[in-house]
């Protein structure tokens, strides 16, 4: 119970002065947008992955992060602190869990400072790193909390708008998850949070100029 006190009381302190600094996030271009969806594409970024085999995504996503906050307090050969990033971006993996059901891969977006060369984890922490190649991904945002009960709701709000689009036919699962949650705010912000559902889309079918960058 102490370490856990420990635990929750530190990620406070981190979350306080996170919200006094811009926090980096992995750079995008929009190249299609409508009212509740946009096509993004994305450049090659790295990120630090732990796996969790777990059937509640609340559970997952809380276990993973606990390994990586570790691993960017300081839990790492370089013994290096790293700065706090945002989205953490929980990938729903199917099949990889108990008994053939869902796993989970909760990532953390390294710095730009780290992205050529990420400190090397401690074993214990079971983390590893994980580069994503230049794709493209359908997003749809909502608000609350990502929770067990709203997350895969959601998924299938953006699965039904890009059916109805010109994109229907071009969602692919080449990464091996069926979606991803983004979440950038932390635990204790109560209004104006922001997520994100994130889907792959076929990289040859968004291969046209963005229509703004960010």
């Amino acid at each position: 119970m102490a370490k856990q006190s420990v635990f929750i009381i530190s990620v406070f302190i981190i979350e306080c002065l996170a919200l006094c600094h811009a926090l980096e996030t992995p750079s995008y271009k929009v190249v299609h947008s409508e009212s509740d969806f946009e096509i993004r594409r994305y450049g090659n970024s790295s990120w630090m992955s732990a796996i969790v085999r777990e059937v509640s995504f609340q559970k997952a996503t809380m276990d993973g992060f606990n390994r990586l906050f570790k691993y960017i307090q300081g839990g790492n050969l370089n013994c290096s602190q790293i700065p706090m990033t945002s989205p953490v971006l929980t990938s729903i993996v199917p099949g990889a869990g108990p008994f053939h059901s869902w796993a989970y891969s909760v990532k953390f977006y390294l710095p730009e400072k780290f992205q050529a060369d990420p400190p090397i984890p401690l074993a214990q922490l079971r983390l590893q790193s994980h580069s994503r190649n230049s794709t493209c991904v359908g997003v749809r945002k909502f608000s609350g909390f990502a929770v067990d009960s709203n997350v895969m709701v959601e998924a299938e709000k953006l699965a039904h708008s890009l059916k109805k689009s010109s994109w229907a036919n071009f969602t692919t699962a080449e990464s091996g998850s069926a979606f991803s949650i983004a979440q950038y705010d932390p635990p204790f912000k109560v209004l104006g949070r922001l997520n994100e559902v994130w889907v792959d889309v076929k990289r040859s079918f968004c291969e046209s100029d963005g229509v703004a960058s960010y």
